[in-house]
């Protein structure tokens, strides 16, 4: 075991601090990687306050890496030493299940081990990118192209896939009208993404306060939820819906700017229930879904899609001594549009 330097939480009514903790020695599959950045997500925040009821502590969050390989196990033939990578939200799952074999390792039906909060091939609990390094079996090492700095490709690990995913999986393209909920963390990149596949793009947001921006990102139209003349305008437009935001939200409301066979997709998490009426899907033969990250290989293909489109994330770099600060601006919407967290400033 090697000790590093990394920041976590001890309880979910304490603010992260600096601790040390311990990554297993180098098997001959696995690739040892030197954290460079690490993107803050709405997921870390609600983790380390126990939101969803199932942290264990200590606990360091942190699944939006990029960094460097600096060490290869002695059968890994995916990575080198030297070479720019990623790790995301995953870092194993059985292989062997159907869902597996399909490259959907997100939906692993043995259930997949998170980058921190799960238990790791070692037995020993995963921790994540707040910290130096990080030891992660080849196959879930993603490659970091060309042409996307490490610090602004760090969110696409998470952000970029997770709204990735619904869109690819939802046909957004030419000829398709996509309206993407909220203009956080993860609707920027659901804004970029789907106006690169060439959809037509719209953002509903509480208030136009974040127009300028959406327009600059990317969409064609942009509308306020706060006016209820949006929901009457709109009603019976899009094909797809891409809710990002973790609040709670009228479902039914939303459900009826959809077109005839439209979806409504939620990729934010909430951590309480949704209410939804029927009669707000069985008319116009409407969808409510949800989508969960995406696989490796899509999340490689994502990477490589941003890199052709010359795609990152619009983020602010920050030490880990304003990680507590960064998880308050998050929730009162004061980034723009992720935080990333500069790792050499745990060596300090």
């Amino acid at each position: 075991m090697t000790t590093i330097n990394a920041y976590g939480a001890t309880a979910a009514t304490k603010p992260l601090g600096p601790m040390t903790i311990e990554r297993r020695e180098l098997g001959p599959r696995d690739v040892l990687i030197e954290i460079k950045f690490c993107g803050i997500c709405h997921s870390d925040i609600h983790s380390a306050r126990n939101e969803w009821g199932s942290a264990a502590y200590p606990v360091v969050p942190g699944h939006e890496i990029a960094g460097i390989v600096a060490r290869v196990g002695s059968e890994v033939t995916r990575h080198a030493v030297g070479d720019r990578v990623g790790v995301g939200c995953l870092v194993d799952s059985c292989g062997d299940c159907a869902n597996c074999r399909k490259g959907e390792e997100q939906h692993c039906l043995k259930g997949f081990t998170g980058t921190y909060g799960s238990v790791g091939q070692d037995g020993n609990p995963t921790q994540g990118g707040y910290s130096t390094h990080i030891v992660v079996r080849e196959n879930f090492v993603l490659k970091i192209p060309e042409g996307i700095a490490l610090d602004a490709a760090a969110p696409l690990l998470c952000a970029g896939i997770t709204t990735y995913a619904p869109l690819r999986h939802w046909g957004a393209g030419p000829g398709k009208k996509v309206a993407v909920v909220g203009l956080g963390g993860l609707g920027h990149m659901a804004v970029k993404l789907a106006h690169a596949m060439g959809a037509e793009v719209t953002v509903l947001s509480q208030s136009l306060s974040k127009k300028e921006d959406g327009l600059r990102l990317g969409a064609d139209h942009y509308h306020a939820t706060k006016d209820p003349e949006t929901f009457k305008k709109l009603a019976g437009t899009f094909d797809l819906i891409v809710n990002t935001v973790s609040a709670k939200i009228d479902v039914n409301a939303y459900l009826s700017l959809l077109a005839l066979d439209g979806v409504l997709v939620n990729v934010g998490a909430p951590p309480e229930p949704l209410a939804v009426n029927v009669f707000s899907l069985i008319m116009t033969r409407r969808s409510f879904a949800g989508s969960l990250i995406g696989g490796i290989r899509q999340t490689q293909e994502m990477l490589d899609f941003c890199a052709k489109h010359h795609l990152g994330s619009d983020i602010e770099v920050i030490p880990a001594s304003k990680i507590n600060e960064a998880y308050e601006r998050v929730l009162a919407s004061d980034v723009r549009y992720r935080f990333v967290v500069d790792t050499a400033t745990l060596k300090e």
